[in-house]
């Protein structure tokens, strides 16, 4: 020991040593004066992060003389002060007691900073341990609040918003934060809030969106308060807080009428025509077309644009002429709907002479081709005059197709004279022509989809409740009813379909059509979590394998996006079972490998996880379970191309078994949906050349062709927005319903019902941010585009994004990519640039260019 000493340290060590004898001895008058000693050698004493104060050391070996000292001494302020010393030394000496803590209480109760940051940290790791032992013995914890509740401004003040957040949250008691949160510290605070969400058990995960949601009211943050009460799915809070925003600012009230135009929630009691306009989202097409013209690519594109065949490497002589034409007219169909939609016209259809087109279809594909007009109308309510004279045609298809067009138009916007609804009504009651009646049910589905309207529900439940119509009507009638009512957990439609499951035949519930009557039932609880669990007691109850699969469609619905842990490891445990599928039904096996990307898509660790337990059930699940992987990677990554998923994909795209081939290649088109991914595009071309004499594959690969370049690469699937953090619930039910279709191949997308890929229009939505002024006009200005990244918890201010480019908006955003203002002439009004922004001339900004 005295070798390594230096003469300090062993000066120190005998001074420290002399204290402690001093202590020992009985005469208190030297008591005060050695306890002060001890105390400013332990406080000046710095430490390098790696070795313990040289005082703490020293004193180590007399901790157990000091404690018996402590015993022995009467109570008085010496005791406590001592108390004080010997929770510092306890730091070191920590055998699991908490002896820190338990000082602390004896001491003097002065400020527990005035020892040190690490000191601090330490008592809060106990204080945490001890309340967990005091709550299982069911003692008292006042004394832990009181202290906890000084320890917290200390963390806050030092840049430790963490360690406070983490400390009310052992203690259950984080609705205490908002009253020591000031201007300089909330922001952090409510960032680590937000993003230990997903990690959290409910009911805490809601607590701490309701305190996060609390502190931003506090400091009129209100674009990042209503993302929150959106998140919350609140609709009182909504409107709360859209009130208060506007008795402040009604630019400010503007930007949230486009948040909550974004999320399609509708507040109907507002008067002002504006605000009406912008939450119904009438804008939105005007702004498309602009930003087209910005792009450049107002032009009209035909299918043949898309697949560049002179790039296919097919020797000549073979050239696909000889494929089934009806059906490569019938993928040119949709190709030609997904690459021009929104942008109101193309080459095909729309144009005077687009009868020719639709008769180069067969029966259905009429349906589908008249259909495709309302695809390239979208969200134009004034586009309705060009489906006009399809509803008057002789052919039953193409009036259905055109009825279902109405549908497609009106998805995603409102308007207050309700042109879908008063065109619908008529062809629902027509009893004479089943599939202009389907067409109607379905039309509704998608122009109403997340309003919630009372008038749809009083229309359709009667289709669901009467046995005497088929299963078809039926089941696509709940599917509507559950895409209107989206989240809503509402409880007539809940008991109508399981009244009607519990009383129809074996054999209709046996049909292919009963799994779309399921995915209804569960779409209303989408996102709600604990919601459902008296709907799925009343499914055990149901002995018919339905009840199995509609179980698990309600239970991974219901648990969406929330990243819960339990329910993946419960649907990966369903997957287990290797069933005899003459004995058993194993349908509900798909819909739990569907469940784990869909519970795992709202956060990215969760999906990095997915990925990895999806290659296990590629090698060693059943071929139900294999054809449901593609579809599920699909959904995990819905227009985000990442380079593994993509690889992956394309090996599935060659396997043996023609199913899962077939749902790889349109899996391929979700994930690079509108993203112009040049190497996917190469990908499918030489899938194409490949697969040019199957003509199911190749009607696959080219209708992936038509989502790759969907809207000419502007327009997104993916169900996520505002900075990836809220989800679009009816989003995730057209991509559900969509890959729910492919669970059953051969009867819906290769079948009749091929217009099912239709169901995707509720989830698009132009990847655009546009700035605009304070009148509405667009506004250019520079912006910085780069990859996003996290900043949760980092000291500094630092980037939140990197490797930009600088652009003027318009501009597109690929799906994790930030845009951040390039100059401070302007401020925006909402605090995520994506979408519609509204700026304002930042009034201190020319002063600063003068000086």
């Amino acid at each position: 020991m005295a070798r390594d000493t230096s003469e300090e340290d062993l000066q120190l060590k005998n001074e420290l040593e002399m204290l402690v004898e001093r202590l020992k001895e009985g005469d208190a008058s030297l008591h005060r004066s050695a306890l002060e000693s001890l105390r400013t050698s332990i406080r000046t004493s710095t430490s390098s992060m790696t070795s313990v104060p040289k005082p703490l050391k020293f004193l180590r070996p007399h901790y157990v003389t000091i404690t018996e000292v402590y015993e022995s001494w009467p109570p008085s302020d010496n005791k406590s002060f001592l108390a004080d010393i010997l929770s510092v030394l306890a730091m070191t000496y920590d055998e699991g007691k908490r002896d820190s803590l338990r000082y602390r209480l004896q001491g003097s109760r002065e400020d527990p900073g005035s020892w040190g940051h690490e000191y601090v940290r330490h008592l809060s790791t106990e204080i945490g341990q001890e309340y967990l032992h005091r709550t299982e013995n069911e003692i008292g914890t006042d004394d832990l609040m009181n202290l906890a509740l000084e320890i917290v401004p200390f963390f806050l003040k030092h840049n430790a918003e963490a360690d406070a957040v983490d400390l009310l949250l052992e203690l259950e008691m984080i609705d205490q934060l908002p009253q020591y949160v000031d201007v300089d510290t909330y922001a952090r605070v409510c960032l680590y809030m937000v993003s230990c969400v997903n990690l959290l058990v409910p009911p805490d995960d809601v607590q701490f969106l309701r305190t996060a949601h609390q502190i931003y009211r506090q400091h009129d943050k209100y674009t990042e308060a209503v993302s929150l009460a959106i998140r919350l799915g609140d609709n009182k809070l909504i409107r709360e807080d859209f009130e208060a925003a506007g008795h402040i600012d009604l630019l400010l009230q503007k930007q949230i009428a486009f948040q909550l135009g974004r999320q399609q929630i509708d507040i109907p009691e507002i008067e002002d025509e504006e605000l009406k306009e912008i939450m119904s989202n009438s804008l939105l097409t005007k702004h498309f077309i602009a930003l087209a013209k910005e792009l450049d690519v107002l032009e009209p594109k035909t299918p043949e644009d898309i697949y560049k065949s002179h790039l296919e490497n097919i020797r000549p002589g073979f050239a696909s002429g000889s494929v089934d034409s009806a059906r490569q007219n019938l993928a040119s169909t949709f190709v030609n709907a997904f690459v021009n939609a929104g942008f109101v016209n193309d080459k095909l259809i729309s144009i005077e002479d687009g009868n020719t087109w639709i008769y180069k279809n067969k029966d259905h594909g009429m349906l589908s081709a008249a259909a495709s007009i309302g695809m390239i109308m979208l969200w134009d309510v004034d586009g309705l005059s060009k489906v006009d004279k399809y509803l008057y045609s002789n052919e039953d298809h193409i009036k259905a197709g055109a009825i279902l067009a109405i549908g497609l138009i009106n998805t995603g916007v409102r308007n207050e004279n309700d042109p879908a609804f008063a065109l619908l009504l008529e062809h629902i009651h027509n009893q004479k022509n089943a599939m202009m009646r389907t067409s109607a049910i379905v039309g509704l589905g998608m122009a109403y989809s997340g309003s919630h309207r009372e008038d749809v529900r009083d229309l359709l439940s009667p289709f669901i409740s009467d046995t005497a119509l088929n299963m078809e009507i039926a089941s696509l009638a709940a599917l509507s009813l559950g895409l209107v009512f989206v989240g809503s957990c509402d409880g007539d439609i809940t008991s109508t379909i399981l009244q009607t499951m519990m009383e129809r035949e074996d054999t209709q519930l046996k049909e292919t059509w009963g799994r779309f009557m399921g995915l209804g039932l569960a779409l209303l609880y989408l996102g709600k979590q604990d919601a459902a669990e008296a709907t799925l007691e009343t499914l055990k109850a149901i002995e018919h394998p339905i009840g199995k699969q509609v179980g698990v469609l309600v239970e991974i619905c219901s648990y969406a996006g929330t990243g819960n842990v339990l329910k993946i490891q419960k649907m990966l445990h369903a997957c287990n079972d290797h069933l005899d599928k003459e004995k058993e039904d194993d349908l509900h096996q798909a819909f739990a490998v569907l469940g784990v990307a869909l519970i795992a898509m709202g956060e990215d660790v969760g999906a990095e996880m997915a990925l990895r337990s999806f290659n296990h059930l590629m090698h060693y699940g059943e071929p139900v379970i294999r054809r449901a992987v593609p579809l599920a990677l699909g959904l995990l990554c819905a227009s985000n191309p990442l380079l593994n998923v993509l690889e992956t994909l394309s090996k599935y795209s060659h396997d043996n078994d023609p199913d899962v081939a077939i749902n790889a290649i349109f899996a391929m088109g979700l994930v690079g949906a509108g993203t112009n991914n040049a190497r996917l595009a190469q990908m499918l071309r030489q899938l194409a050349s490949y697969y040019h004499k199957e003509p199911n594959c190749l009607f696959m690969v080219r209708i992936s062709q038509g989502l790759l370049h969907m809207g000419k690469g502007t327009i997104s699937i993916n169900p996520y927005h505002s900075d990836r953090q809220l989800m679009s619930p009816i989003g995730i039910a057209g991509l559900l319903t969509t890959l729910i279709a492919f669970t059953d191949i051969k009867t819906f997308i290769l079948g009749r019902y091929h217009w099912f890929l239709y169901y995707l229009v509720t989830a698009m939505y132009p990847r655009f941010l546009i700035t605009l002024d304070e009148n509405l006009n667009s506004l250019p200005v520079t912006v910085r585009v780069g990859q996003a990244v996290d900043v949760v918890g980092q000291a500094g201010r630092p980037k939140t994004i990197t490797g930009f480019q600088t652009h003027s908006t318009p501009v597109l955003l690929a799906h994790s990519e930030r845009a951040e203002l390039a100059t401070e002439e302007y401020i925006s009004l909402s605090h995520v640039l994506e979408g519609f922004v509204l700026l304002r001339k930042n009034p201190d900004f020319m002063e600063e260019d003068k000086e």
